[in-house]
């Protein structure tokens, strides 16, 4: 494909643990664009892992917070006009700004993909502030997008009555391979970013009536709190952290847990309406596990029983719900085989489609 159909991705992350844009960018590149991938380099970053696609790294002085955000978009809007492209595509509001305006000035489409809805996480929901800020943000830059995707039904439709753009639905599903299901199971399993609204305070303080071990993989703004909670109750036996891994080191924990864990907790209308990717990591690796009874995983738990669902995120309701997997084989066996069935329907060998045909329709 010429030049003019180069496509750059951007995210406020480090790019080597980012499995949802390896999957995106790879099948961009699959279908013969030219693609690049920005983030952010940290302190303990490790060097960039070599990919079908090109990476590019941006350094920042400032690491988390407000201007952290301003000098990231700032850096990124000035790494932007100096590259063309056939679209910039803006992986969620926090890095919408630097693609609007590099746009408008390069003449580029551009592309926003709504991982979260972001103006109501629970980490901006709290600060009324930083929510007016982010909201001017998308009311300035989303009505003029090219094209725009998210992950659930309920953010399409959330974004859908807010700006008169429609919503794709690219799901964040694994990738359909064949997978040794047959090896011995043993443990509780969380993945994912270690934050606030994960219910894994609440987790940790279930652990010790749950007959089971835990591991979390993957680091946050919670890590510290986590490992010194497990210090006070005496669970650093029971409880195993550890840290960020890469996707494939990440895999042989996933298909060797016996229980998943997808919680949130209901602070802020992103997390009621989310539809995230360890949900179908677990799925494809036919792991039974415990979810939230939020309005995609009913719908998709109606259609296919994979999960417990909790109406309500407490230890007790937490403790209780993974000693039923551990102990009722009869429920156990029969959510792992409707994993296994779900798992040849919902996969990203089909989600690859959408994004494909949206980029495709994008005129020269």
């Amino acid at each position: 494909m010429s030049e003019s159909k180069k496509i750059i991705c951007t995210v406020t992350n480090d790019l080597n643990y980012d499995q949802r844009m390896k999957k995106i960018c790879s099948s961009l590149i699959k279908a013969g664009y030219d693609v690049l991938l920005v983030g952010r380099k940290r302190k303990n970053s490790k060097n960039l892992q070599e990919r079908s696609f090109n990476q590019h790294r941006i350094n920042c002085f400032f690491d988390a917070g407000k201007l952290f955000y301003l000098e990231y978009n700032l850096r990124l809007f000035f790494f932007l006009i100096s590259q063309k492209a056939f679209a910039n595509n803006a992986i969620d509001t926090d890095s919408l700004l630097a693609n609007y305006l590099a746009s408008k000035i390069r003449r580029t489409h551009l592309v926003f993909d709504g991982h979260e809805y972001f103006t109501e996480m629970e980490e901006v929901v709290e600060r009324p502030i930083t929510k007016w800020i982010w909201k001017i943000v998308e009311n300035i830059c989303l009505p003029s997008v090219s094209a725009a995707y998210t992950i659930s039904k309920g953010y399409a439709k959330l974004f859908e009555g807010r700006f008169t753009k429609n919503f794709e639905i690219v799901r964040n599903i694994a990738v359909f391979k064949q997978r040794d299901l047959t090896k011995p199971r043993n443990g509780v399993l969380y993945q994912g970013s270690v934050n606030h609204g994960r219910g894994l305070e609440k987790l940790i303080q279930a652990m010790p009536n749950i007959k089971s071990s835990l591991t979390i993989c993957g680091e946050g703004d919670l890590y510290q709190k986590l490992q010194n909670d497990s210090l006070k109750l005496n669970l650093t036996d029971k409880i195993h952290f550890t840290g960020y891994i890469s996707p494939a080191e990440l895999e042989k924990h996933t298909i060797k847990a016996q229980v998943g864990i997808t919680l949130f907790s209901n602070d802020g209308l992103s997390n009621h309406h989310s539809l995230c990717n360890r949900f179908f990591d677990y799925l494809h690796n036919a792991v039974p596990q415990i979810a939230m009874a939020y309005p995609e995983y009913v719908a998709f738990n109606n259609e296919f029983e994979v999960a417990i669902l909790l109406d309500e995120l407490t230890p007790e309701n937490i403790a209780n719900a993974i000693n039923k997997l551990l102990t009722d084989s009869e429920l156990y066996n029969r959510l792992k085989a409707n994993a296994i069935a779900a798992s040849k329907e919902y996969q990203w060998q089909n989600e690859e489609k959408k994004l494909i045909s949206l980029y495709n329709s994008l005129p020269d």
